[in-house]
């Protein structure tokens, strides 16, 4: 079951879930020449919605026909398989603990989860370890990362919070680009701009950011009644 959190199923014809449709608009339309097939979504800090902002895109990108994964690489404060209803009990951290697995991924279903939504599919956290950054930096990510582009259209990458943690800047230099969430009531300027510079550091392509929480144009809601 999933949460209420994925307005784009629970409520599509909002306000909020159209916005998530224009983004998806614009992430395609500002890569033309060069195709995102995967993509990494973080933030600044803790608490600004960059799990939801993943998820609720994940779901459009899937309506539009395109066959897409998400990936849990946040191994500290997991969120996908609460915001999907699904079990946590394997996942990113299994498959990487398991040769073979990495071989076998489309085969087995309870790695690679299906969701409510035809064409989207979840691989969770699996149990958190206690070396998450020497997990993602590892070789057995980069060739779970290249085996997942070759089972999807897109490959969306959830991530720890970039300046509080290393993990997010070392997936960033492995994908085609890089979504930074920013939320419009508690992200401060300085830890954008931080942000920002460690992404660029790694030689991170922002594709662009999402501003969250941001207070909506109520005068424009009886148009989606």
């Amino acid at each position: 079951m999933t949460t209420k959190d994925l307005v784009t199923l629970q409520d599509p014809r909002s306000p909020i879930a159209e916005a998530y449709r224009g983004l998806r608009t614009n992430l395609t339309f500002s890569s033309l020449d060069r195709p995102l097939r995967t993509m990494l979504i973080t933030s600044a800090g803790p608490e600004e919605g960059k799990s939801t902002v993943l998820a609720n895109l994940a779901v459009t990108e899937a309506q539009a026909g395109r066959r897409v994964i998400i990936v849990d690489a946040d191994l500290r404060r997991p969120r996908q398989h609460e915001l999907f209803g699904i079990s946590n009990a394997t996942g990113l951290t299994t498959a990487l603990a398991d040769e073979k697995g990495l071989q076998n991924l489309s085969l087995q279903a309870t790695v690679l989860q299906a969701t409510e939504v035809p064409g989207l599919r979840v691989l969770t956290s699996g149990p958190l370890p206690p070396n998450p950054t020497e997990l993602l930096a590892s070789q057995r990510m980069a060739a779970l990362l290249t085996a997942l582009s070759a089972l999807s259209d897109l490959v969306l990458f959830d991530a720890p919070p970039v300046v509080v943690v290393t993990d997010a800047a070392i997936l960033a230099s492995q994908v085609d680009g890089v979504l930074l969430v920013v939320n419009a009531n508690g992200t401060r300027r300085e830890h954008a701009q931080r942000a920002q510079q460690l992404l660029a550091k790694v030689n991170a392509r922002i594709v662009g950011s999402v501003l969250n929480n941001a207070a909506p144009d109520r005068s424009l809601r009886p148009y989606y009644r």
